[in-house]
Formats: structure tokens, sequence, C-alpha cells
């Protein structure tokens, strides 16, 4: 008997859709709510090469209404003005902050990083902040406490930025570089998947290409530096949440209304598969698309957000 429950959560509202206001950049905070940056067709463009909602880029400085539905359903939205830089990710911080993040910077010629985060206050709309936290950035998510984790992949990893070298990467909410993983990774990581947390720890999935090539579940505690790494029971997954020996993770069929659902349970030092499902989702499944706070795998289908719980 298949115990995939789905359920939906939300999508934009005809009045949005109707006004021209794509649904874009989006994340789910550590209290469970979820966020979505909307923007006005006005200030996109879309390519033709990549499929799906992340292939609208904005024209900047752009403005956006961020919609904010709260885990008691009621809905919350906040103007934001003048975007400085292209979002690859957004994420929420303490204190009513919001993170824009590009996912590429490049080096000036005076050696320096140009800066591709914002830290916006939602209260006064005001910029607070500005920094790199590297280059090429697949994956990105904020802990309880306000720090910012990120995973790169092989063009950030080889590019020469000093933090993204390494494949991993803890942050500040102020753009200083406050963890990395040093000797305590399996192997090298070439390529960063998703991210979720689970209390007051982080998980950062990511693949290697080295002599342990294969997929990699690392857990990191804040608090101690601690780092375990088990491999994935699942390769290259989109999507990965959970709670204590339960797992949950999508690997999307791309641009179709599919995703492959996998369970796992942590047997001794092995994650390993109790059942596995393709299920029929309501929107087209593209890149960028899972996100794991505290045992619910947040999934992206369209215009549809929907729920898996661990």
């Amino acid at each position: 008997m298949s115990t995939v429950d789905v359920q939906r959560v939300w999508k934009p509202s005809v009045t949005d859709r109707w006004a021209g206001r794509r649904s874009l950049w989006w994340t789910v905070g550590p209290a469970g709510e979820l966020a979505v940056l909307l923007v006005h067709r006005r200030y996109l463009r879309r390519s033709r090469s990549v499929k799906g909602w992340v292939g609208w880029g904005p024209q900047i400085p752009f403005d956006a209404v961020l919609v904010t539905r709260l885990a008691d359903g009621s809905l919350r939205r906040r103007p934001i003005r003048d975007v400085p830089v292209r979002p690859s990710h957004i994420a929420l911080l303490p204190e009513a902050r919001l993170l824009i993040a590009s996912g590429r910077t490049r080096k000036e010629e005076s050696g320096v990083w140009s800066p591709n985060a914002v830290v916006i206050s939602l209260e006064s709309g005001d910029q607070e902040a500005a920094f790199c936290i590297g280059d090429d950035i697949p994956a990105l998510v904020t802990d309880s406490g306000g720090s910012i984790w990120t995973a790169y992949g092989d063009e950030g990893i080889y590019g020469g930025h000093p933090e993204s070298a390494a494949g991993l990467a803890g942050w500040s909410a102020e753009g200083r570089a406050t963890w990395a993983p040093g000797a305590g990774l399996p192997d090298a990581p070439l390529q960063g998947c998703t991210a979720a947390t689970e209390g007051d720890q982080v998980w950062l999935i990511w693949y290697s290409g080295g002599g342990r090539a294969g997929t990699f579940l690392t857990r990191i505690t804040p608090s101690t530096g601690e780092v375990t790494s088990w491999p994935s029971p699942v390769p290259n997954p989109d999507g990965f949440a959970v709670r204590d020996r339960r797992a949950v993770l999508t690997k999307r069929v791309h641009n179709q209304r599919a995703t492959e659902v996998v369970r796992a349970e942590l047997d001794g030092d092995t994650w390993s598969v109790t059942e596995r499902r393709t299920i029929r989702v309501p929107g087209r499944v593209v890149m960028r698309c899972g996100q794991g706070r505290d045992g619910v795998l947040w999934l992206r289908t369209g215009d549809t957000w929907l729920r898996i719980e661990a």
C-alpha cells in the first residue's frame, strides 16, 4: 500500500495572473511559511532554451510583490522596489528580512568578486546589505538562526572563487563565510542538488565525480560544526526532506507532469529505499522544484505548490 500523501497547498490567484504577474522565485521559511516572488511581465524576458518558470529573467532593477502563505493558511503581501540583482534564489531571514541572490558572480579587475546577494527589510523596504556568496549556486537554504547555506556547481567549484571551490559553504546574514567542509566530506563535490533543514540541522545534497563518484546526503550541525555524510539512495534528487530516521526524496521527469517519489529509512549506516513511486502532479516539473523543512518536502509543479510528508 502506498504511503505517498500529496497535499495541494497554494497556487497564485486568478487576479494576479490576469494582472500579468508571474510566480517566479520561491522559498519556504523555517516556520513553514511559503514565500513566492511575483513579478509583472513588463520586467521579464523569456529564454527560448530554458523550460518552465526558471526560463523567465528580469531586467534590473525591477519591482515585485512577495506573497507569503503563513502556516495558518493566511496570506501576506509586501511590495519590494528596485531589486538590483537577477535572482536565482530567495530565502527568508529572521527579523522580517528577505535574501535575494543570483546564482552567478564575476571577478572584477580589482580582484574583488561582485556582489550577487542583497538583504531587504520587509518592514521598510530598505536594502540592508549587499555581498557575494559564491559562484554557480544550484541550491541555497537559510536556517532558523539566520545563517545561509549553499551548494555549488562545477563552474563555481573550478572557477576560482575560494568558498565555492569547497563545494559547500555556510554564510552569515551579513555575507561573512562562517563554515567550510574541510576534510569532512567523503569525496570532492562536483554539483549541488538540493537542500533541507531539520530543527537546527542543515542538509546539503550533492554529487561527486571523484574516486567515490555518487550522490551524498550531508548533515551539518551549525552549533558544533559536526558533519556526517551518507550515500544517497537516489542519484541526483531534486528534493529532500528528513524527519528522524525517515526521508522522502523526489526526482523529476523533466518538464513533464510527473515526479518519482522515494521513501527511505536510515538502517544502521545506510539509507535504504522503502517505497518508490512515480506520481502525476498538477503542473510541469523543472529544476529548483524542491525544498525540505522539518520532515516536509515542498514541491513546485508548474504554479502549484505541494507538500509531501517524510
